[in-house]
């Protein structure tokens, strides 16, 4: 197996990862996080935060670093698109946690805010729907590989 074949794969593993963790979070996860305790909900949204960013901070670097890496690695066999658009995805991941889920968490370690919840809820379909793109874009490119 050629460099750019094992890039594809080990980019195709971190995101599959992190899409199977953000669709766990997504649908059981934080919609629950309504139901913490008002006393325990600040100490609890900060453990939170520490152990989520232990879990996902690895593979979402592992998958920025081939991702990019593609744009000089990618075999000529399979469309040069598939790079941009994975790219692109990513772009959105990164800007809607930065700029949406990052602020609410935030917001969300004083203490519950209904608001803060319900625009970290709906917002982080965002992600969910972009990482279960890149899924599906780089499982193609791993069948006609």
């Amino acid at each position: 197996m050629d460099l750019a074949s094992q890039f594809i794969l080990l980019q195709a593993f971190a995101t599959w990862f992190v899409f199977g963790l953000i669709s766990f979070v997504q649908i059981v996860h934080y919609p629950l996080l309504k139901n913490v305790g008002t006393d325990e909900f600040g100490e609890y949204e900060r453990k939170h935060v520490a152990r989520t960013t232990l879990v996902v901070g690895g593979p979402m670097i592992i998958e920025l670093v081939t991702a990019v890496a593609a744009l000089f690695l990618w075999p000529p066999s399979l469309p040069q698109w598939l790079v941009y658009v994975g790219i692109l995805l990513l772009v959105v991941i990164w800007i809607s946690s930065f700029c949406l889920q990052v602020p609410q968490h935030y917001k969300l370690k004083d203490g519950f805010q209904d608001q803060a919840w319900k625009i970290l809820v709906y917002s982080n379909w965002i992600r969910t729907f972009a990482w279960g793109a890149r899924s599906l874009l780089l499982a193609w490119a791993i069948v006609c590989m």
